[in-house]
C-alpha cells in the first residue's frame, strides 16, 4: 500500500495554453464590443460584450484553479489539492454563465417591453460599429475555437465524440471548448439580430437576438455545470480503463481474484485507486508484501495517473455469506 513520491501537479499544460490564447482573445474582444455597443445602442451588442467579459472572467478563474489545484498535500489535506480545480470550473459554469446569461435575458427583455410601450421603430446610434465589431469578434473567436479543438482533438484518441466527453476528467479543455462555441453561435445570432434590425428599421430583431444568446448561455451553464459538479463530488475511471486495471492486477503473480477496485478522480491526472485483494493461501507476510509493492510498480507502470495505490488483502465476504445461505 503506497502513494507516488511525486505529486501531480494536475496535467494541465495543453490546457493552460488553451486557456491563455483564450483569456487574450477575450478581453480584447470585450473592449471591442462594449466600445460599439456605446456607438450603437444595440442590446444584442451589449450582451455579447457583457458575454465576453464573463469569458475573460471564466478563463482567470480556470488559471485560478490550475494554479491551486497544484500545490503539493499537507496535513489537512493529504490528498493534494487537486479537486481545486473542478471546484473554480463549478464557479465558472454555475455562476459567471449564469450571469451572462441572465444580463442577456434581461436586456433583451426590457428593450422589448421599451418597444411595446414606446413604439419604437428604430434603433438608436450607428449601428454599423456593432456589425464591423461582430465581424471581427468571430474571426478572432474562431482563432480561439481552433486552440480548443486541438487540445479536444488529443483528448479523443480516436474514442469519438460523445465518448470523450463522457470520459473527461479535466473540465479546463471542455469548458473552453464550449464556451467558444457558445461564443460563436452568440456572435452569429447577435450579427443577424443587428442586421435585421439595421435592414428593417425594426430593433425587436436586436432585442430577440439578445434573449437567443442568453439562452444559449443557459444551456451551456447547465451542461458545464453538471459535468463540473459530478467530478467534484469524485468520479471513477472509465469503464474500459477501470477493466483493464482489474485484468493486469488479476493476472499477476499469486492474486487469486480482484474482489473489488475503488477509483476516483482526485484530479484531472491523479487518481486514488483501491483494491481488495485474494492472494494465494501459502504465500509469507514478507512475500506477500513483495507481491503487493510489484504489483503497484506495474500499475504505475502502464497506469501512470494511479499516484494513490491501496491494497487490501482478502476474500469477498458478500460471496462467503451467499454461499453459507444456500448451504443452510
Amino acid at each position: 500500500m503506497s502513494e507516488a513520491k511525486a505529486p501531480v501537479a494536475g496535467g494541465h499544460s495543453g490546457g493552460l495554453r488553451v486557456v491563455l490564447v483564450a483569456l487574450v482573445i477575450n478581453l480584447l474582444i470585450a473592449l471591442f464590443k462594449f466600445i460599439a455597443a456605446g456607438f450603437s445602442g444595440s442590446t444584442a451588442m451589449l450582451a455579447e460584450a457583457v458575454h465576453s467579459l464573463a469569458d475573460t472572467a471564466n478563463q482567470a478563474f480556470l488559471l485560478i484553479g490550475m494554479r491551486r489545484s497544484s500545490r503539493p498535500p499537507d496535513a489537512l489535506h493529504p490528498f493534494g489539492y487537486g479537486t481545486e480545480s473542478y471546484f473554480w470550473a463549478f464557479i465558472v459554469a454555475g455562476s459567471i454563465f449564469l450571469i451572462g446569461a441572465a444580463v442577456s435575458i434581461w436586456e433583451g427583455s426590457e428593450k422589448i417591453w421599451h418597444i411595446l410601450h414606446h413604439d419604437q421603430t428604430a434603433p438608436h446610434g450607428n449601428i454599423k460599429w456593432a456589425i464591423i465589431v461582430l465581424s471581427v469578434s468571430l474571426v478572432l473567436e474562431s482563432w480561439s475555437l481552433r486552440a480548443a479543438v486541438q487540445e479536444f482533438l488529443h483528448m479523443t484518441a480516436g474514442k469519438g465524440l460523445r465518448k470523450t466527453i463522457e470520459d473527461a476528467r479535466d473540465p479546463t479543455v471542455l469548458t473552453v471548448l464550449f464556451e467558444d462555441l457558445a461564443a460563436l453561435f452568440g456572435l452569429a445570432v447577435a450579427l443577424i439580430g443587428v442586421g435585421a434590425s439595421y435592414l428593417t428599421g425594426n430593433p425587436l430583431w436586436d432585442a430577440l437576438a439578445s434573449i437567443v444568446v442568453g439562452v444559449a448561455l443557459l444551456v451551456v451553464a447547465i451542461f458545464l455545470g453538471r459535468d463540473s459538479m459530478s467530478l467534484l463530488i469524485g468520479e471513477a475511471v472509465p469503464s474500459e480503463e477501470h477493466d483493464r486495471i482489474v485484468a493486469l492486477a488479476a493476472a499477476h503473480p499469486g492474486v487469486l481474484e480482484v474482489v473489488h477496485l475503488r477509483t476516483k478522480h482526485i484530479a484531472p491526472q491523479e487518481v486514488l485507486a483501491t483494491f481488495k485483494i485474494r492472494f494465494a493461501r501459502d504465500l509469507t507476510m514478507d512475500a506477500l508484501e513483495q507481491k503487493i509493492n510489484d504489483m503497484e510498480a506495474e500499475l504505475r507502470a502502464q497506469f501512470p495517473h494511479l499516484r494513490r495505490i491501496y491494497v487490501e488483502p482478502g476474500f469477498d465476504e458478500a460471496k462467503q455469506r451467499r454461499e453459507k445461505g444456500i448451504q443452510h
